[in-house]
């Protein structure tokens, strides 16, 4: 897949989601939830087969920071202290074309596993 490399890129910080605009005003905005639980790192996704891992309580995630990695990639610093993985232009192109079916196999999963998207425990940020 050669995907189009976003012209803008804006983080939402209230709705907490992210834009990425193309040629042509094609846009789209993806949860930085469904960022998170689909991050390319290894830590999430594994080392290949069933490796893969859940991610669990990420409904209130947000992003400290974003940056370029080269140029073909973006590097997300998520405000849980996940920061690797890099997500290529090709994969977030993925990732907004086919969202609705992703984000309904992650339900699905969680739904499997008794999990929630809810974070367990007290919430503490550094402000």
């Amino acid at each position: 897949m050669s995907a189009p490399i976003p012209t803008h890129v804006h983080y939402h910080k209230k709705a907490r989601e992210l834009e990425l605009t193309y040629e042509g005003d094609e846009s789209y905005r993806l949860s930085i939830e469904y960022l998170r639980v689909y991050s390319p790192s290894a830590e999430v996704r594994g080392h290949g087969g069933d490796t893969a891992v859940l991610q669990v309580g990420k409904k209130d995630v947000g992003l400290k920071n974003i940056t370029q990695a080269g140029r073909y990639a973006l590097k997300l610093h998520f405000d849980d202290g996940h920061d690797s993985g890099l997500y290529s232009w090709d994969y977030l192109y993925d990732l907004a074309l086919n969202r609705e079916a992703y984000w309904a196999d992650y339900l699905r999963r969680l739904d499997e596993a008794g999990a929630s998207r809810e974070p367990q425990g007290i919430q503490i940020k550094q402000l």
